[in-house]
């Protein structure tokens, strides 16, 4: 039976003509970094039998998305050539998506990596320049009906900690992602193909970042389902004083509260743990909604 439409996590989005909805929990999204330098996993997966075992294994976990980037996106990284990108992502890509069923999604700002990733079988491109890199980017997602997530970030991601500062973070990011969506819709994306992420860790210092988890309600006024990335980042590290590699419950605290606050899809490396943190988080959240929609 199909859950009804007031259930309390209820979202929806279309990509390359699949409806894609959450009711009782928000989706989780599994993330494969086919890079040699990502401030996690990078160097694990580039090799395309690694990358789609991996692959297999999220989805068995319970990931509903999966999210592959070819091009780090950590501070201070430097940017890589288009031919590096489709070198790294294409083998992966063309397996994994031979083998799962899931919807795939690309990390990319680059348009003919998009395009050539659509081509291989993605129906998701994650932009995170918000289709400011590349003004290429918003015709392609247009024409291939593609579903895009558009995410704030403040710089690159080689600048984007050089001393970010902002008077009032949850305003202006709230203003800059009303600004693009406004963008998207304008080159021709249709609304119900767009997704935002307020981009946790990505030209923002330990007070921004909780302050947008804090009041990551105020984005849902936006009416698009919010996307949040908070695993295993360095904000958690700073608050726990653990490396990267012990983050795990960290993140998982993050995901409860992005989750009471209106996230809709999680991207995270700890699939299996983060899924079961999502459900209890959702069903306690559920309890003082009755009936709420999600955006």
């Amino acid at each position: 039976m199909k859950p009804s439409s007031s259930a309390p996590f209820s979202c929806r989005f279309w990509a390359r003509g699949r409806l894609i909805e959450c009711h009782e929990r928000p989706l989780i999204m599994g993330v494969i970094n086919v890079t040699t330098d990502s401030f996690y996993d990078g160097g694990r997966y580039l090799d395309p039998q690694r990358a789609v075992a991996h692959a297999l294994e999220l989805v068995e976990q319970g990931a509903d998305i999966l999210d592959i980037g070819a091009e780090s996106t950590r501070p201070g990284a430097k940017p890589v050539s288009e031919e590096e990108e489709r070198a790294r992502l294409l083998p992966v890509l063309d397996l994994v998506a031979r083998r799962v069923t899931v919807p795939i999604s690309v990390d990319t700002t680059k348009s003919a990596v998009a395009q050539a990733a659509l081509d291989a079988g993605a129906s998701i491109i994650n932009d995170i320049s918000a289709l400011r890199g590349d003004s290429r980017m918003a015709s392609v997602v247009a024409r291939s009906g593609a579903a895009v997530i558009l995410m704030h970030m403040q710089g690159t991601p080689l600048t984007m900690q050089d001393a970010p500062h902002y008077e009032d973070v949850v305003r202006e990011v709230g203003q800059f992602l009303q600004e693009r969506l406004q963008v998207a819709m304008e080159a021709g994306i249709s609304r119900m193909n767009i997704l935002l992420d307020p981009g946790i860790g990505f030209g923002k210092l330990l007070p921004h970042n909780l302050d947008l988890l804090n009041r990551l309600t105020e984005f849902t006024k936006l009416g698009r389902p919010l996307v949040v990335g908070p695993s295993r980042k360095s904000f958690i590290g700073q608050i726990v004083g653990r490396p990267v590699e012990q983050r795990e419950w960290g993140t998982a605290a993050a995901v409860a509260v992005a989750v009471d606050r209106g996230a809709r899809i999680l991207r995270v490396h700890d699939v299996a743990m983060m899924a079961d943190v999502a459900k209890v988080a959702a069903a306690i959240a559920s309890r003082n909604r009755s009936g709420e929609v999600g955006g």
